[in-house]
């Protein structure tokens, strides 16, 4: 049986790898492409993966398969900037600077949550590390091809590397790290600007050493190695785009201020739930803003921000998306999207591109997804309403060309090699002895005499 198993990871792992890309005519639908407007009755076509055609009435290929949008509407996959599906572990809180770690080393491909991503149209998600930390672990874009049994195959090929920053309560720990810096504001930008510095020198040490070692007779030794103060200074190169969690704009200036002194441009500021107050500051630095629709006051450096958040942000010039920080809201970034036309009064093609073009632009991946353009990847999403609607429900979800997602062929249950079927044996139920009713309150009434004046029976 052992053996039987294993044959089928391992054939479900070459069909992954072969059909990883396809061939498909989507016919008659109403065309989003969010940078070149709505085109109706319009057809596209994907070869091997890519959009080669953009028109009406395109002969199909011989052996292509057709997908009839008519009375449908085709628009480019969704992207979240901000997510942590397809990971088991987010934080490596040792440290309060930890770059040296990469989410990339622990995607789990078998995670239902991508799935349901595609069911709400979503292709692309950015995976990112924790904000436990100041400078955090490197983060991945993947793309949701679910169903490959390999983590690498999810990786978006290509794509920029990215990093988590984060400011305020999280990497301080609410002063909850007894001697360990950092536990204020304050602590947070020293670790920052040292970090930058100790980079720096790193990054100095090296070029003196490699301009060294080409003049004849030379015989010094390399600088000591360290994936650290090489993920440092490739931020200092501009080869990472940072992502900082960040919330108030005093916060968000300091960073700013931060990057200016270091020569560093590539800044996306994640949540920015005070981005309006900043906003002219942010267009002018040419930092970018991911933001939620509506969400803040659930903690207490969250308390103020506004639904007009986003389109203010846009309206200022800032490069601005919308993201989900759930496996749940993931589903409905097209709605989150929506709330922008009644908060702010944007345009379709402006509130579409919160979800596509403009975090394919935070991710560094525009030249590939995000709109729908000839020479661009299939990533395409189909609803049977305009997806910014509240009544338009994704129906087919395409990744690479590949469907991935079909809503009349949902089975029940998408788990990867997993048998609903399958009988096991009665587990074990442990039950209390001392009670027979549901004690989540148990001993509260003592713990809070004990917390509160300092009784003890």
């Amino acid at each position: 049986m052992k053996k039987i198993i294993l044959l089928f990871c391992l054939l479900g792992a070459l069909r992954g790898q072969a059909q990883d890309k396809g061939t498909v005519l989507i016919k008659g639908g109403t065309v989003l492409t969010v940078t070149k407007g709505t085109l109706e009755n319009t057809d596209v076509l994907i070869k091997d993966g890519k959009i080669t055609q953009i028109a009406k009435g395109i002969a199909a290929p011989a052996g292509t398969r057709v997908i009839d949008a008519s009375g449908l509407f085709v628009m480019p996959g969704i992207i979240d900037a901000h997510s942590h599906i397809a990971l088991d572990a987010i934080n490596e809180g040792t440290n309060a600077i930890t770059p040296e770690v990469h989410v990339a080393d622990a995607i789990n491909p078998f995670e239902v949550d991508i799935y349901r991503a595609l069911a709400g149209g979503c292709t692309i998600s950015h995976a990112m590390h924790g904000s436990a930390n100041s400078i955090g672990g490197q983060c991945q874009t993947i793309k949701h091809r679910y169903g490959v049994l390999d983590g690498e195959q999810l990786k978006m090929e290509g794509a920029a590397r990215t990093i988590k920053f984060a400011l305020g309560e999280n990497p301080t720990g609410h002063g909850r790290r007894d001697g360990v810096q950092p536990q204020t504001r304050m602590g947070v930008e020293f670790v920052i600007r040292q970090a930058f510095a100790e980079g720096k020198e790193y990054l100095e040490a090296w070029d003196k050493y490699n301009k060294a070692k080409l003049t004849k007779g030379f015989r010094g030794a390399p600088p000591a190695y360290s994936l650290r103060l090489e993920t440092i200074a490739d931020i200092l190169k501009g080869n990472i785009i940072i992502h900082c969690h960040s919330y108030r704009a005093d916060e968000i200036n300091m960073l700013m201020n931060v990057c200016r002194d270091f020569g560093i441009k590539r800044v996306v500021f994640q949540h920015t739930n005070e981005g309006f107050k900043v906003a002219p500051e942010l267009a002018k630095f040419g930092a970018m803003a991911s933001v939620f629709a509506d969400w803040w006051a659930y903690k207490l450096e969250v308390y103020y921000s506004t639904a007009y958040n986003a389109a203010i942000l846009a309206r200022n010039g800032v490069v601005t998306s919308i993201n989900s920080d759930s496996p749940d809201l993931i589903r409905h970034l097209y709605h989150e999207a929506g709330k922008t036309q009644k908060y702010g009064n944007l345009s379709d093609d402006e509130a579409l591109a919160m979800i596509t073009i403009n975090a394919a632009k935070q991710l560094g991946i525009e030249s590939r997804v995000g709109s729908l353009e000839v020479g661009k990847d299939g990533d395409v999403a189909i609803f049977n309403g305009h997806p910014l609607s509240i009544y338009g429900i994704p129906q087919i979800t395409l990744v690479d060309g590949l469907v991935r997602f079909d809503r009349e062929k949902d089975p029940a249950d998408m788990r990867l090699l997993v048998d609903p079927k399958e009988t096991i044996d009665i587990p074990t139920i442990h039950k209390a002895t001392t009670h027979n009713h549901e004690n989540c309150m148990q001993n509260m009434e003592w713990l809070l005499n004990v917390k509160m004046f300092g009784l003890n029976r």
